[in-house]
């Protein structure tokens, strides 16, 4: 589905430390409706730190940051990340996240909410339809899980906040390649269905074949930024992603 124009996310000149580290330098970042953005760069070039900024982590739980950012027209500048969640973000973490002594449906029915008016786009059975590996699984614990299973249930899970914005970090590292094939899959559905997502991963030939834009940072700074089919054949491009 086509971005339109209606932006859910606005940050302007944001900035974050971790005790005197001052990390970010001053990004600005717009994600309108339905568009997909892939955020590029290096290791340590700031990409989880900015994440982390925009959910609220950095500021209230760790480190200092300032600048302005809106969602959904709601100024959370200052918001606690629980508060971002509530108004439509969902985040897939590095790392999963799941729920190692709860069963794959509790995993996934506790975090069922309602969306923004109400809508109901991703109930139960259509995760399940989406993730047949967890169907069948759905009564086995988080812990019983394979890695490419927990990826699986962790992005479910995000799905069944319904939320107007999905943040996708590095949600391939470290699988098996038919897995990762598979978490591709899915990130195409996802797209397909209109949410908006922002997406980290390694593979940037892959960011850049399913998303709209990208940026791509170092050091804390956006040094390239534009259509992601333009920054594909960009020479440049390698020298900022060592490759």
């Amino acid at each position: 589905m086509k971005a339109n124009n209606e932006i859910i996310l606005h940050a302007q000149d944001l900035h974050a430390w971790y005790d005197s580290s001052h990390i970010l330098h001053g990004i600005n970042l717009d994600i309108r409706k339905g568009e997909t953005v892939g955020l590029l760069g290096r290791n340590g070039m700031g990409k989880s730190t900015l994440i982390r900024t925009l959910l609220g982590h950095v500021g209230n739980q760790v480190g200092k940051r300032e600048g302005h950012i809106t969602l959904l027209g709601h100024d959370i500048s200052n918001a606690k990340p629980y508060q971002v969640a509530r108004l439509g973000v969902a985040y897939v973490p590095e790392g999963r996240g799941v729920f190692s002594n709860l069963s794959v449906r509790e995993n996934l029915v506790m975090a069922a909410r309602r969306g923004k008016d109400e809508r109901f786009d991703w109930p139960l059975e259509r995760v399940l339809l989406t993730f047949p590996r967890l169907a069948e699984r759905l009564n086995n614990l988080g812990n019983q899980l394979s890695g490419g299973e927990q990826q699986m249930l962790s992005i479910g899970r995000a799905l069944m906040t319904h939320p107007e914005l999905i943040i996708l970090d590095e949600a391939t590292e470290g699988l098996a390649p038919l897995i990762v094939d598979e978490v591709w899959r899915v990130i195409d559905e996802i797209k397909k269905s209109g949410l908006a997502v922002l997406i980290v991963d390694r593979d940037w030939h892959r960011v850049l074949g399913r998303s709209d834009r990208a940026l791509v940072l170092q050091k804390g700074l956006v040094v390239m930024q534009g259509e992601s089919k333009e920054l594909l054949s960009d020479p440049q491009l390698h020298n900022f992603l060592g490759v």
